[in-house]
């Protein structure tokens, strides 16, 4: 998912939740939108206050922290299985829910891992090192 601004990805979010909940058809990224919400029942009174959330500022010591961030990496962590890119995450995904029965915690700790390395790699001015991810993702136990 590519977006041209804060708003318009906000946006996105409010959209497809206000879709969901009225029972209309989805497309597929939508679904996979929907679904990530679902998962997170603490957003739901979040995605109905588009005035209030669509320009502010959610920083990392926001107490009500970035919902649209932490969907946004349940996002990403989902395109990454579904392409196996970095080749081998899928494999890592099939082995820790092999341990687990807890699949959104799984999701929850390998979302960890890629934040931290999209952080390093911003901080550092670089891309993000797939070899230093599959190494954190490789030393995840059970959720």
């Amino acid at each position: 998912m590519m977006f041209e601004s804060r708003e318009s990805t906000r946006r996105f979010f409010f959209e497809v939740w206000s879709k969901a909940t009225s029972g209309e058809a989805l497309a597929d990224v939508e679904r996979i939108v929907a679904d990530v919400i679902g998962l997170h029942p603490e957003y739901h009174d979040v995605l109905s206050d588009v005035p209030h959330l669509i320009k502010r500022d959610l920083g990392r010591d926001d107490p009500e922290h970035n919902p649209f961030l932490h969907m946004g990496l349940h996002i990403a962590l989902r395109e990454q299985l579904a392409a196996d890119r970095p080749a081998g995450v899928r494999q890592i995904h099939a082995e820790l829910i092999a341990q687990s029965p807890h699949a959104h915690q799984v999701e929850h700790q390998m979302i960890e891992c890629l934040a931290t390395e999209l952080w390093h790699a911003q901080s550092a001015g670089r891309l993000p090192d797939e070899q230093a991810y599959l190494r954190a993702l490789r030393q995840l136990g059970p959720a």
